[in-house]
């Protein structure tokens, strides 16, 4: 089927590779970066140089997928698209959007007659390789109508339709909102090994490997983990330095709301906020998974200054 892609950054350009590779998707994509709009014409995918231009390429019922940065630019790029969509296309929001967002922008989108659908993607720069975890909320006939799409970047068994609209970011919050608590277990027991005065030449790499192989704490992170530790064994290139994307944020604000105790969650929010005080071992450890995983940008001990994959 033709879908519309709008973002073409570290993930979105990898998703519509992954569309081309894996499928007989057209894909119709647009980035204000030429460079961006450039790297994915090697893949097969037709490229417009403005979002005005976008709409007219796509065939009724249009598919537009936005994979943008929350907030600002996904307010401006739906209020763009509802302009020039019409009754029966629909918009899929693949970014980290606030689920209240969603609704909101749902609510306006039916309005004109168009379908919105929230698509919470987990996978990361890695998806390209294995595949995204969708996690989906919208119309249930808006969709049936994009499960191809839904099924050729998600792996087996990676898609799962939610609910109503607002509900897959909705579960997409919580489960970035499991990351922190994830991240902040490995970080500090990390960082209790690296500490060490009775051993002291602990090899990390070793112990990350060794527990991958049937321990109970065995995990992808863990194996991301052990990439990490084989690169820089003391992560000495690397400031403990970590941001949050904002749904941990909005994970213990939910929390709190419902009355829900999520002690675990509030604390690894708050060691991220730490983590712009004085330097720690186990920042640099959350540091250099969240960059394994994702791609997100980290500091250089070295530099002072932020790097990231390129995307």
């Amino acid at each position: 089927m033709q879908i519309g892609f709008v973002g073409l950054g570290r993930m979105g350009a990898n998703m519509v590779h992954r569309l081309r590779r894996d499928s007989d998707h057209a894909v119709v994509a647009y980035d204000p970066n030429a460079e961006a709009r450039t790297s994915v014409e090697q893949f097969g995918a037709t490229t417009v140089d403005s979002l005005a231009d976008l709409v007219p390429q796509l065939q009724a019922p249009r598919a537009v997928w936005i994979m943008v940065p929350a907030g600002k630019i996904t307010e401006e790029t739906v209020d763009s698209l509802l302009e020039t969509l019409e009754p029966g296309d629909s918009i899929v929001d693949g970014g980290n959007s606030n689920w209240h967002d969603t609704v909101s922008r749902a609510r306006r989108a039916t309005e004109k007659g168009v379908f919105f659908i929230d698509a919470g993607t987990s996978g990361g720069v890695w998806g390209l390789t294995v595949g995204y975890c969708l996690m989906v909320g919208g119309d249930t006939a808006a969709v049936a109508r994009l499960r191809p799409i839904f099924d050729t970047l998600a792996p087996p068994d990676g898609f799962l339709h939610a609910g109503p609209p607002g509900s897959g970011h909705y579960v997409k919050m919580v489960h970035n909102g499991i990351e922190y608590g994830m991240l902040e277990a490995y970080a500090e027991g990390f960082h209790v090994l690296e500490a060490s005065t009775t051993y002291p030449e602990l090899d990390l790499h070793a112990i990350a490997h060794l527990w991958n192989q049937g321990s109970v704490v065995r995990s992808w992170l863990l194996e991301l983990a052990e990439s990490a530790f084989e690169k820089d064994p003391r992560l000495s290139q690397l400031r403990g330095w970590v941001d949050d994307s904002g749904e941990g944020r909005w994970t213990i604000d939910e929390a709190m709301d419902l009355s829900v105790p999520v002690p675990v969650l509030v604390l690894s929010l708050m060691a991220r906020y730490q983590s712009r005080l004085p330097d720690s071992f186990a920042n640099k450890v959350i540091a250099a998974l969240r960059n394994e995983f994702g791609g997100h940008g980290v500091k250089s001990e070295e530099r002072n200054s932020a790097s990231s994959a390129p995307g």
